[in-house]
């Protein structure tokens, strides 16, 4: 293919191979697995030239998803939850998802139910800026939730 002037036919490999050399082009297999195989005289550097900018220019599109985590412990009094619930409020409105999770530390771990609670309370409290996409899991010694924004 050049220019305007596109010239579709059968060819054998030979024939293909001289029309490139006659164009100085190369000799492209698009589809090998075609019966018969498909060919295209392109220059291939400017091929992949385009096909590196056209990645690049999706990849430029595609949105990052940014995770922020919040910790708390079983036994968090109620200034701290709040002063968190603030910084999760913040991270959703600013469109980044939420993971929020309960620490257990040594003994600790025998109180999972007060874990819960808080992480179901936060979920509660932040649903009007997030929605929970999964509920508090056990994960070894953590108690984890995550919470994505709204649109």
């Amino acid at each position: 293919m050049v220019g305007d002037n596109i010239e579709v036919g059968i060819y054998s490999l030979k024939d293909g191979l001289e029309k490139a050399r006659e164009l100085e082009l190369d000799l492209v297999m698009i589809s090998p697995k075609a019966v018969p195989p498909v060919c295209k005289i392109i220059d291939y550097r400017k091929f992949l030239y385009e096909q590196k900018k056209r990645e690049k220019v999706l990849k430029s599109k595609s949105t990052k998803v940014v995770v922020k985590e919040i910790r708390f412990g079983p036994n968090t009094d109620e200034h701290d939850y709040e002063f968190k619930k603030k910084h999760g409020i913040k991270f959703l409105k600013e469109g980044a998802k939420l993971k929020a999770y309960v620490f257990f530390k040594g003994r600790s771990i025998i109180f999972k139910e007060q874990g819960q609670i808080l992480l179901l309370k936060l979920a509660q409290e932040l649903e009007q800026y997030g929605k929970v996409e999964s509920l508090p899991t056990m994960e070894g010694k953590k108690m984890i939730m995550f919470v994505a924004p709204k649109k």
